[in-house]
């Protein structure tokens, strides 16, 4: 059957490749230059919306050309006009060409062609908006030091150039417009039926996020898998013993590992435990490197295969030990081989626990048992799909719909995603004929797709809209397994024009809000949330991965590069749009290979990088250059990439100075310098940046630029470091933040013993930053104690703060007056470190939001007592975690009885309480131990409090006796 390329409207035309001439695609097998992506025959159905999509944003990149040069040359402005009237003629009759695409060869021949010129548009209208930018941008900015060579040409040369510039994209938009009109005339020939406008499906309006962990169904599975791993016939052999969970993709091998490795009972049994994702291609050092973080809890920066399987022999000497290998796809020895060696050393009873979709595997790996996973009985699968599609509907509805639901769900044929993924679907849909729309839906008689892809998955990506679906399918450019961070998605989401800008709604909550659509209808799946319970990062089951790299064939890629076939990868990859390149210190041939996809969109590198490629990937939209450890400066022409809107140089440790070319990037969205520790100022040139939305940086001594003021549409600035010398003028002040007002997340201001008073401090108009969630004050340092309280005063933050910390407050004798319930009242979390002068604590339980609250190094403090609980009738209503640490003078605590009669609550939500370092502490409250929900109580380098409440000699121990998990230092925690 003959190769083509199937990408079904979700991506838009930056995504899009044409392949008509494109030869016969390589194997699925992993090639010497590992290219990974889903191989198949012509695919038979494809979204309706895919090509609308694309010559929408045509149209809105059009339509910003004319807004913003409504003084275009004479003809220019026609040309635009004709080619925004021809793109809409052509959209009207997209639906009847997408229903014809597969049993037409001309018809896709045909929408092949549109999608490639639709890139040239692309790539011709963005750079033209970027070299306008330059010119802005250089206008607004004359003193700015200017290249020698362009230096004596006079002011009127603007002029000139944007009359240049013109002319030149007259000339480009005109040769386009030719093409276009060859194809919208080649449109006459197919007798295209017209729609004005492509019909939405409706949907039911829902905000809940579906858990399916509990809806399993395998309970006989489970318990015969924990059985072989607690027991079995191996259970005393010295040699290691292997249990193999063989089935299809999509059958719940992954959940069944999951549900049994957390289980309380395999908990107990085994000393360790680890998790690896193993996935393709079999990568033994990774792999081995994976083993050892999962061991060590932390990463490593290991990389010599032989150093990190030592340190796993050490590891796991004489103790009993789980490991599980999730998705393994390799049948060769030689590769598990290096793996297994070091795995040898555990004591008799460790386990390995294998998931594979290949029988083949199991038997490589020398498997004691082999546990075939089938599919799930008829009402097993009908319970997983119900429970997820009428998860909060009425009696009512749910007998209406219920009929044709259970038809529904047995089109499942007992997948267990599939019922997840078409629950997720039917959820959002309300009305009965929509549910009959699905079922009688003409995918489900195509009997191609089932042999490469799960057809409920398609129905569910059909039913996304068109600029989810751009967003789901770039997920292919991904590894499969890997861990995929929100925020880090949304930027290249972002980068790469997927979200629309038009409304008053910032990109970044839209990429959110599609995000949380892609996790609603299990696309995404195994997230992790951080304290406030919102998502920050999920994975991609591998059927879910195999669709969205069906979708991009032959347009994201995952390249290991080999120099063995580098010429076969050069010719057949050289119209990739989006690659992950992982590259070894051996692959010298790196350059050549990777300057042949000149028309790469997104290239995501890890391992050594050639500086060299700047020259040549000039289409770049979004780099990401994280941990090459072999940059000490970046090239000067790293400012060429004009089309450029993220670049991550994090953990670069040799990366000392980045170049003043780099300020060129006026388009530069993302500029990630996190932990490169050499690196300690930024460009003088930043100012020019002015679509610079997040620039994160750790190191709190990077020395910023001044003119950062200008950066009006930053959202992320992690740190605000404030350098002493006043008399430098390219020295950042804290006036600086004054007009940072779109701030949002967390800002670390450092240096605060640098701002020369309070009426300076006050330039940075905190108070005015409602997005800013997160504040650090650090280091008030050598202030006088008045000039200090004066600083602090004036940096009262706005009241939607929800986290703030205040450290080395260290000459001032009472806090700033803001730190009350009426300026603070949404904070949840307060951290007070190192106030060395204050001699008493504000109210702080007047606040009515708190959750955490933590105090360390008050070294003059000694008692504490009704000022610390306020005067509100419920003191510290919401606090969950109190903290005290190094609280050296710390006498008396006192919670007064009398409060209790007068009806009084205090900390009714109380969790944890820990005292560490609180050495002439006498006694804590006892109102606080006896009432409270109290849980744990950690008490370390208290010796008082330690010999009061000491299980077998303190005269208080009955007082704490109810509280389950007490912690005294050195002893670990007992279970009361």
């Amino acid at each position: 059957m003959p190769s083509c390329f199937y990408c079904a409207g979700t991506l838009n035309f930056r995504n899009i490749i044409k392949l008509a001439k494109a030869p016969h695609p390589f194997s699925p097998s992993i090639l010497v230059v590992s290219v990974h992506y889903f191989d198949s025959s012509t695919p038979p159905y494809s979204s309706t919306l895919m090509e609308d999509a694309l010559v929408s944003i045509v149209l809105e990149r059009l339509a910003s050309v004319l807004e913003q040069q409504v003084t275009l040359l004479v003809g220019v402005k026609s040309e635009v006009d004709n080619l925004k009237s021809t793109l809409q003629s052509i959209r009207a009759v997209l639906a009847d060409a997408e229903k014809r695409r597969f049993s037409e060869e001309l018809v896709k021949v045909w929408l092949e062609r549109l999608k490639d010129i639709s890139y040239q548009m692309d790539d011709v209208v963005d750079g033209w908006n970027a070299a306008l930018l330059k010119l802005q941008i250089g206008a607004e900015n004359p003193c700015i030091p200017k290249p020698k060579i362009s230096s004596c040409l006079p002011s009127h040369c603007v002029c000139f150039r944007q009359v240049l510039l013109r002319c030149d994209i007259g000339i480009k938009i005109k040769h386009i417009r030719k093409q276009l009109d060859a194809i919208a005339n080649d449109r006459n020939q197919f007798n295209f039926v017209s729609s004005s406008t492509i019909q939405q499906p409706h949907r039911r309006i829902t905000s809940s996020v579906i858990d399916v962990s509990q809806f399993c169904g395998r309970d006989a599975d489970i318990n015969i898998i924990i059985g072989k791993l607690l027991g079995g016939s191996c259970q005393e052999s010295s040699s290691l013993c292997i249990i193999s969970i063989v089935g299809m993709g999509g059958i719940g091998k992954t959940t069944l590992a999951q549900f049994v490795y957390n289980r309380e009972e395999v908990k107990a049994y085994f000393h360790e435990k680890m998790w690896v994702c193993v996935s393709d291609p079999f990568d033994p050092v990774r792999i081995s490197r994976d083993i050892l973080e999962a061991l060590k809890k932390e990463s490593s920066g290991l990389h010599n295969l032989e150093a990190v399987q030592q340190e796993i022999r050490t590891l796991i000497a004489n103790k009993k030990f789980l490991l599980v290998l999730d998705d393994v796809w390799t049948e060769y020895y030689e590769l598990w081989e290096q793996v297994e060696s070091s795995l040898k050393g555990g004591a008799p009873g460790s386990r390995i626990l294998v998931t594979t979709r290949n029988e083949n595997v199991s038997t490589m790996m020398g498997t004691a048992y082999k546990h075939p996973l089938g599919e799930l009985s008829k009402e097993l699968c009908w319970s997983l799909f119900s429970n997820i599609a009428f998860k909060g509907r009425s009696r009512e509805k749910v007998e209406e719909l219920e009929n044709i639901g259970r038809k529904i769900a047995d089109k499942c044929r007992g997948l267990p995603l599939a019922a997840k993924v078409l629950g997720s679907l039917m959820r959002l849909k309300d009305k009965k004929e929509d549910w009959e729309s699905i079922f009688n839906n003409e995918i489900w008689q195509l009997d191609v797709i089932e042999k490469h892809l799960c057809t409920p998955l398609l129905l569910s990506y059909y039913d996304l809209s068109p600029a989810v679906k751009r967003c789901f399918s770039y997920c292919a450019v991904f590894p499969k397994d890997q861990i995929l961070s929100k925020d880090r998605l949304i930027k290249l989401w972002m980068a790469n024009g997927y979200l629309d800008s038009r409304e008053s709604t910032e990109m970044e909550k839209t990429g959110g809000d599609y995000f949380e659509d892609l996790v609603s209808r299990s696309l995404f799946q195994d997230c992790d949330n951080d304290d406030e319970g919102d998502i920050i990062s999920c994975k991609m089951h591998d059927i879910v991965h195999d669709l969205a790299q069906y979708l991009t064939k032959n347009e994201c890629f995952i390249l290991e590069i080999d120099d063995e076939k580098e010429v076969r990868m050069a010719s057949s990859f050289q119209k990739a749009r989006h690659a992950t390149c992982l590259i070894s210190t051996e692959s010298v041939g790196f350059a050549s290979t990777i300057h042949n996809l000149k028309y790469l969109h997104t290239l995501l590198a890890t391992g050594v990088v050639n500086p060299d490629l700047f020259k040549h990937l000039v289409c770049l939209r979004a780099l990401d250059l994280s941990g090459n450890v072999l940059f000490g400066e970046l090239p000067r022409n790293l400012g060429k990439l004009i089309h450029l809107r993220y670049l991550n140089l994090s953990h670069n440790d040799s990366l000392k100075e980045l170049p003043e070319t780099i300020c060129d990037l006026y388009n530069l969205q993302t500029l990630n310098v996190c932990f490169c520790w050499e690196l300690i100022k930024l460009p003088q040139g930043m100012r020019k940046l002015i679509n610079l939305r997040h620039l994160e940086f750790e190191y709190i001594s990077l020395m910023l630029p001044k003119g950062i003021r200008r950066l009006t549409s930053l959202q992320t600035l992690t740190g605000f470091p404030i350098i002493g010398d006043h008399f430098r003028r390219d020295v950042c002040k804290i006036g600086e933040l004054k007009n940072l007002n779109s701030l949002t997340g967390g800002l670390v201001i450092s240096g605060i013993a640098n701002v020369k008073d309070a009426e300076e401090a006050g330039e940075a108009e905190l108070k005015n930053k409602k997005h800013l969630h997160q504040l650090e004050l650090e280091d008030f340092g050598r202030l006088a104690s008045a000039a200090s309280k004066g600083v602090a005063e004036a940096l009262q933050p706005h009241q939607n703060l929800k986290s703030l910390k205040i450290s080395y407050y260290d000459a001032a004798t009472e806090f700033p007056s803001w730190i009350a319930a009426s300026s603070l009242a949404q904070l949840k979390k307060l951290e007070i470190v190192c106030c060395a002068q204050v001699t008493c604590l504000p109210p702080l339980g007047e606040l009515p939001l708190l959750e955490s609250l933590r105090i360390e190094g008050m070294k003059r403090l000694k008692y504490v007592g009704g000022e610390f609980l306020g005067s509100s009738t419920t003191a510290f209503p919401k606090l969950k975690h109190l903290r005290f640490y190094d609280m050296e003078e710390w006498e008396k605590w006192e919670v007064k009885e009398d409060d209790e009669e007068e009806g009084r609550s205090v900390m009714p939500c109380l969790h944890s309480l820990t005292t560490v370092g609180c050495p002439k502490l006498e006694s804590l409250p006892e109102r606080l131990l006896q009432i409270t929900p109290l849980q744990v109580l950690d008490i370390r380098v208290s010796p008082t409090l330690q010999d009061r409440y000491h299980k077998e000699t303190g005269k208080d121990r009955s007082k704490i006796s109810h509280i389950r998990n007490v912690l005294f230092y050195p002893q670990m925690m007992t279970s009361l």
